[in-house]
């Protein structure tokens, strides 16, 4: 069988992308064979074409989509043909039509969540998820500074921060995302382009500073995030948007009041299928709990996934973005 999709020889700039037909043998042991309905797109498929996060070439990219199950290989039990599903993490390659994948990682769909809508989230709400109720659990009355906040993660994880009793301070790059930002409940929004941001969130927190940092941004933004944080606060750095943190003296955390430091990483917090299924019903139950407004900002064709990555890279989408086959 072929099928259509995204594949990189070499990494760089969106050039890199290239179209082409691949070929899909059967399903083997423990895999299912899918069809894809809608593609998440997420800033970490910039570190994976780019080089910033190496891989063997060549190799696909993308790793969440919503599918439709169309054939299962032996010993599979977790899914069955014509199911509904979705799916994050495991081998790259979601930028295609159809593909194999590990039935064990394929989650399936309820109800009330369309295609689009979960190849928009899925990613991204369980790493807002790991974010708020691990990696720093919020608590009601907590103050937060979150980046990109009306960006992908951003916008579920102010909605969802909310929900949680926290003040949330988020940082955006343009006044149209901070109408966005606002929209979506964040109680205090500054522009990333602020020269003092650890004193303009010290002035929003009476001097005290916040709870927890999520930074989205990396190794422009990581001192001045320490700064921002109370004593014993946690800094939260899931990503590298400007490149990555450069090594710094522990030291640093001790003079500015005992701080905490946080890399996480999804993949460590769903690493049995039963943290998996567990994690998406955390996610699918505050999603339909009606709380969150989930915005589609992009919808791209499949094959102009490398438009996708330049609008992207030049902070031109807000929300989520999906790819369509």
């Amino acid at each position: 069988m072929t099928t259509n999709a995204i594949r990189i020889y070499e990494y760089g700039g969106p050039e890199v992308l290239t179209w082409e037909e691949d070929e899909i043998p059967p399903p083997g042991d423990g895999e299912a064979l899918v069809r894809h309905t809608a593609i998440g797109l997420n800033f970490i498929d910039v570190y994976h074409r780019s080089g910033l996060y190496p891989m063997d070439l060549p190799t696909g990219l993308g790793r969440e989509a919503a599918a439709v199950v169309e054939a299962v290989g032996p010993g599979v039990t977790d899914v069955a043909v014509g199911d509904r599903v979705v799916y994050t993490g495991g081998r790259l390659g979601a930028y295609a039509e159809q593909r194999l994948v590990q039935a064990s990682a394929l989650v399936p769909l309820p109800d009330g969540i369309d295609d689009d809508l979960a190849a928009a989230v899925f990613l991204k709400g369980l790493t807002a998820w790991y974010l708020l109720h691990r990696s720093y659990p919020v608590r009601p009355g907590d103050p937060i500074l979150l980046y990109a906040a009306a960006g992908g993660v951003g916008s579920i994880a102010s909605q969802w921060a909310k929900q949680l009793g926290a003040t949330v301070i988020g940082i955006v790059s343009t006044p149209d995302k901070a109408d966005i930002a606002a929209q979506q409940g964040c109680d205090h929004i500054l522009m990333s382009d602020d020269s003092d941001m650890p004193g303009m969130v010290r002035e929003l927190t009476a001097g005290h500073g916040v709870a927890a940092v999520y930074d989205s941004v990396g190794k422009d933004t990581f001192m001045a995030s320490l700064d921002c944080l109370r004593p014993h606060g946690t800094m939260v750095t899931f990503g590298n948007s400007s490149g990555a943190v450069e090594p710094f003296a522990p030291a640093e955390l001790a003079k500015r009041g005992s701080l905490y430091v946080t890399r996480p990483i999804l993949e460590h917090f769903i690493a049995t299928r039963e943290e998996l299924l567990g994690a998406a019903t955390e996610l699918f139950d505050f999603i339909k709990s009606g709380t969150p407004n989930v915005r589609i900002g992009q919808r791209y064709a499949l094959k102009d996934a490398a438009q996708a990555h330049r609008d992207l890279e030049a902070r031109k989408t807000t929300g989520s973005t999906i790819l369509l086959p």
